[in-house]
């Protein structure tokens, strides 16, 4: 007998990952998550890829000689990562979820990145769970990193901006008062602010490094980025770098990147 497939499965199945972190505007986010994770690199250092999607991030780090493991629910995400890795690429993959990776030893891992998960988990005790195991999987002093999706940006750009705030089931997921916006697994994406993150970092034993706005502005004037030249978007990648640590500023950014080490 064959299983339904869930949302999930189905928005992966057809969805591009790997186009939208290589379109000018997408790569705002890629180069930012990128230029974070190479502050803390070092010669030799193992990387562990928690819904590692179709790889964009652990075929990057294993192709510049990093030995690189990751784990990804989807099935079709699974083969695009193999079909996408080259003959001799220190990568490998299995399937897993960020729930539960028992199949992992304590302590295994220099860097962490759990740069999908935290998007598609719709309670408080499975968003700290993917957090605990995250943090477990990664040696003393070492660094993860978790990205998460805003929510002011979205009640912005696509509530109010395509005009959805009022329509259903939106209407009755966004609360009228601080218009903080829940979700279940048929919308997919759960939304975050700073005040949420920080609650369930709160009892976990790491030191925050950063707290980036991966994406900032780049999502709400997309098209004028991806006609860029090469000169304006480095411009605007200098501009995007000065910001994107601002504590009055992260707020607004569609993706947001925590970065943060193990005690």
């Amino acid at each position: 007998m064959t299983m339904e497939k869930s949302h999930l499965e189905n928005y992966y199945d057809q969805y591009d990952e790997d186009s939208r972190l290589r379109s000018p505007h997408g790569m705002v986010e890629f180069l930012t998550t990128v230029k974070y994770i190479e502050k803390y690199l070092t010669p030799g250092a193992r990387i562990l890829e928690i819904g590692a999607g179709t790889g964009r991030y652990s075929h990057h780090f294993a192709q510049r000689g990093y030995a690189v493991d990751a784990v990804e629910l989807v099935r079709h995400n699974i083969d695009v990562f193999n079909a996408n890795t080259r003959p001799g690429e220190p990568v490998t993959i299995r399937w897993g979820n960020a729930l539960n990776l028992s199949f992992i030893p304590s302590d295994a891992y220099d860097i962490v990145l759990l740069l999908g998960p935290m998007y598609h988990l719709y309670t408080i005790d499975d968003q700290k769970q993917a957090l605990k195991e995250a943090i477990r999987v990664c040696k003393p002093g070492g660094v993860i990193y978790a990205a998460y999706c805003g929510n002011d940006a979205t009640i912005v750009q696509f509530c109010f901006g395509r005009g959805m705030m009022t329509k259903e089931p939106y209407r009755s997921l966004i609360d009228p008062v601080t218009f903080k916006a829940s979700s279940t697994p048929e919308e997919l994406f759960t939304l975050y602010r700073k005040e949420d993150i920080d609650a369930l970092m709160a009892d976990l034993p790491v030191e925050r490094l950063h707290y980036v706005g991966a994406d900032m502005a780049a999502n709400y004037i997309r098209d004028t980025i991806d006609h860029m030249d090469e000169e304006m978007f480095a411009l605007f990648l200098r501009y995007h770098f000065t910001i994107c640590e601002r504590a009055d500023m992260v707020g607004v950014s569609h993706h947001i990147l925590d970065v943060f080490r193990k005690q």
